[in-house]
């Protein structure tokens, strides 16, 4: 796989000013019996996750899982959401979705990148 997956992300931890590497990410779709997970990865030494499944991406919801509690507590950090989880909807015909996740130990943001 040398081309990116249709959905990337990446995790900037604004409170180190560093990408958030070593972050297990969980993507899922919604379908008629709940959610069925599509990939599972960790971020890298950039804090991102470009390569985990191949597409096309079918239209409907979808679901990003950040495990932030394993990620801070590695680092001997408390922090107050031990996962993040962003629902957003895709749209069959667009063929990127990237989803930042902007994060410190006691909130985050996020917003659709390119």
């Amino acid at each position: 796989m040398s081309e990116p997956s249709p959905i990337t992300t990446h995790i900037l931890d604004l409170g180190s000013g560093y990408p958030a590497e070593g972050v297990v990410v969980t993507l899922e779709q919604q379908d008629s019996d709940g959610w069925t997970q599509v990939a599972k990865g960790t971020t890298d030494s950039d804090g991102r996750i470009g390569q985990w499944f191949d597409g096309p991406l079918v239209t409907g919801l979808y679901r990003l899982t950040f495990a932030t509690g394993d990620y801070f507590q590695a680092y001997g950090k408390d922090c107050f959401y031990p996962q993040v989880t962003i629902d957003f909807s895709v749209n069959g015909d667009q063929d990127h979705y990237h989803v930042p996740l902007l994060l410190n130990q006691w909130g985050y943001s996020t917003y659709r990148g390119s």
